[in-house]
């Protein structure tokens, strides 16, 4: 650690009014001597996360900084990064999450354009971005969360407003320059209990996290969890499949939050949908569509698990809507209604509600919604215009006022005169079970206008062939539809939080030369 930021010891009791922002709403129902984070032998109580908390917040506070300044996190899932988490909001500042994934450059980049003031390092990030980060930041490590230990109870007392911004996100969604999200304590709040008033976990639960608490999906999982009192364990990597059912079966998991690249590899190159587990008892998937196939193998899987279609954005804390799980099979593709405290309308091009059958963008109200990008008014006043999120998703419903999304606006391929939805040519070529993961996007094409062509995974020891492909989507899309090529690879590109960026396949297939 460098400067003035050193830990200094407690300055007394706690006043009886606990009543703060996202960090005392968070802590508050887990018991002292239940686990709140687990990874492998290493383990965190509640109370000794409660202690972490106060002990950083009173490292934060002796740095003196004014307050609302931004402090960012690069290290990897656990204990420590959740005890960073909580205590730059809990000192009043606001913490700015950053992927492990990034660059040095990249990384301290982000650093100096959100102004951070220090920044709190773990794993592989204390060795490669600490030396070259600048004198004016200071560096927090588990050095510091060990070395003078502040316990809850003389924890230090900031006043929050819950109108002020407790994080930073960083988004880019899969074709976009990154921008940060603002969130609010306020924003965290109501999300958590809106997700809390459908999905119903308890202390008693044991969730799996594979998805990183720099992703709003990722950080969504721990608010809910560690605002019930449950216990989060944590997997490194999602690479190997096989490790994540393992982990579900030995660590007697009941909940499981997942993107719809990971669901790809345990459906089909892992022993998943074989293995019997009995504790899982709650599936959530979102972070974009799910094919039908696979949703499919995921229901006839030997599990006994509810699974939860969810959908949601950045720019709204992360949840927007959810199906239940009763109506999965009669409302095959919907991504349900709003949850608890969110409205959600979808409008056509002259501002009007569509009707059953008709597209138009989804617009979504709530406490949830962001205020907006961090320096960025134009921006702002385009997305969230009035407070109302317009998600840039189009879909329609039916007589029951379901959603269904069809595409990304920015994804739709032009061709032949037709507006092709990527995700139902995605859905269509995922019907052969010998691929593991598609991605379709339009090219430049001079007849077409845009030609579809598609990046594809296989299974592991398949030998399905571009032409199996291709005749699987003729039988089951429109000529127009058809992708004009198919080209293999090891995987899709992905992003931090595991999903597609479609953006790197256009250029990827853009360079493999043309159609032939």
């Amino acid at each position: 650690m460098r400067g003035k930021a050193a830990a200094r010891g407690a300055s007394g009791a706690a006043p009886a009014d606990d009543r703060q922002g996202v960090a005392e709403y968070l802590l508050q129902h887990g018991a002292d001597g239940a686990t709140a984070l687990s990874a492998g032998t290493a383990q965190r109580t509640y109370a000794q996360l409660r202690d972490d908390v106060a002990t950083l917040s009173r490292a934060l506070i002796a740095a003196e900084w004014e307050p609302r300044t931004p402090v960012a996190i690069m290290a990897p899932n656990g204990a420590f990064w959740a005890a960073a988490y909580l205590a730059i909001m809990h000192a009043g500042h606001v913490a700015v999450p950053l992927p492990t994934t990034l660059p040095v450059d990249e990384a301290l980049a982000r650093v100096r354009w959100v102004g951070a003031a220090g920044m709190f390092l773990g794993g592989r990030a204390i060795e490669s971005v600490g030396p070259a980060a600048s004198a004016d930041v200071d560096i927090f490590t588990e050095t510091t969360r060990d070395s003078a230990r502040v316990p809850w109870v003389d924890r230090p007392r900031p006043r929050i407003d819950l109108d002020d911004d407790a994080a930073y996100l960083f988004t880019s969604g899969t074709t976009g320059t990154p921008r940060a999200v603002r969130l609010t304590h306020r924003n965290i709040i109501a999300n958590t209990e809106s997700i809390l008033g459908y999905l119903h976990v308890s202390h008693s639960d044991r969730a799996l996290v594979v998805l990183p608490y720099t992703y709003v999906f990722g950080a969504s999982v721990l608010h809910t969890h560690l605002r019930v009192g449950a216990t989060l364990v944590e997997q490194t990597t999602t690479a190997y499949p096989e490790t994540t059912v393992n982990l579900l079966e030995s660590e007697k998991c009941t909940v499981f939050a997942a993107v719809p690249s990971i669901f790809h590899g345990l459906l089909r190159n892992s022993s998943f949908t074989r293995r019997r587990l009995p504790h899982l008892r709650i599936i959530q998937q979102a972070g974009g569509r799910l094919p039908p196939a696979l949703l499919r193998e995921l229901l006839a899987a030997d599990h006994n698990a509810d699974v939860f279609v969810m959908y949601g954005q950045t720019e709204a804390t992360a949840r927007l809507s959810a199906l239940d799980p009763a109506l999965l099979l009669s409302k095959p593709g919907s991504i349900g209604r709003g949850i608890p405290g969110v409205r959600l309308r979808v409008i056509d091009e002259e501002g009007q509600r569509v009707a059953p059958g008709e597209i138009g963008e989804i617009w979504a109200r709530g406490e949830n919604i962001s205020p907006g990008y961090l320096a960025d008014p134009e921006g702002s006043a385009a997305k969230m215009p009035d407070g109302e999120l317009h998600t840039g998703d189009l879909a329609t419903i039916d007589d029951e006022g379901f959603i269904y999304v069809v595409d990304r606006a920015e994804d739709f391929i032009k061709s032949w005169g037709y507006r092709v939805a990527s995700q139902e040519v995605e859905a269509a070529a995922m019907e052969l079970p010998d691929l593991v993961a598609v991605a379709a996007v339009g090219l430049p094409d001079e007849a077409a206008g845009e030609r579809v062509e598609l990046l594809a995974v296989a299974r592991r020891g398949s030998d399905v062939t571009a032409e199996q492909v291709i005749a699987r989507c003729r039988e089951l899309l429109p000529k127009y539809a058809v992708p004009a090529r198919v080209r293999f690879a090891d995987q899709l590109p992905l992003n931090a939080n595991g999903k597609v960026v479609k953006r790197d396949v256009r250029d990827l297939l853009m360079r493999t030369g043309t159609v032939g």
